[in-house]
């Protein structure tokens, strides 16, 4: 289980935060904190945190200045910047400052779920230790930034693609139509409409899953795991 610790100066926005940091397989809300101050605290006395959603605009210091104090003080605790703050100036102080990804609010819950599978998988990739060839340095480096789809077709929604693209990148194995329209919430008419968008670029690839009788199970598995 992921330890997560949500800071927003806004309590009612740290609760609905926290109510969708719950939704996401895998994660636990370890607590919330509404000032730097508290949110450095929560730091010292819960030392299992794993990652931090972190607003920008806080009551005492930024959130910037939260993760620089955290690194001085030797907490290696993973960032994820959830903030309005959009001037690119702080945007990348945050990336030289170590954060691994920056949500702009607002945002919907499937924008938060796909930051937070997507770091899940990074975990996943880097639990596994050992060395690292060129392919799986680039898997790593890519994990929390990987490209939106390339040239969709007209009536597709970029967000529904990351969710189905996300969704095999953290699949153990091939996953039929209903399988990601479960994961995802949309439908198995889309879901499979997606996914034959992945399989027609190369992204996917399907597999065949034969019962005893009638016509076989198609699934599909990310292509760099097939």
């Amino acid at each position: 289980m992921i330890e997560v610790l949500v800071v927003d100066d806004d309590t009612r926005v740290a609760q609905v935060n926290a109510a969708y940091v719950g939704k996401v397989p895998g994660f636990h809300v370890a607590a919330e904190a509404h000032s730097a101050a508290e949110a450095l605290n929560r730091l010292e006395t819960l030392p299992h945190l794993d990652l931090v959603l972190l607003d920008h605009y806080l009551p005492d210091e930024t959130g910037l200045a939260v993760v620089q104090e955290m690194r001085r003080r030797g907490h290696q605790t993973d960032v994820i910047m959830v903030t309005a703050a959009r001037d690119v100036t702080t945007v990348q102080a945050a990336m030289r400052q170590g954060a691994l990804q920056y949500l702009v609010k607002p945002f919907a819950f499937a924008g938060l779920r796909a930051k937070l599978e997507a770091y899940a998988e990074l975990r996943r990739t880097l639990d596994g230790g050992g060395e690292a060839e060129q392919a799986e340095v680039d898997r790593i480096f890519g994990a929390l930034s990987a490209p939106s789809e390339p040239g969709l077709p007209k009536g597709h929604s970029p967000t529904t693609a990351k969710l189905v693209r996300q969704s095999l990148m953290n699949a153990e194995g091939p996953l039929s139509a209903q399988e990601i329209a479960d994961r995802t919430g949309v439908s198995r008419q889309t879901a499979q409409r997606y996914l034959k968008l992945l399989e027609r670029t190369g992204r996917a690839r399907l597999t065949l899953k034969y019962g005893d009788a009638g016509r076989p199970e198609h699934r599909y598995v990310w292509a760099t795991r097939a």
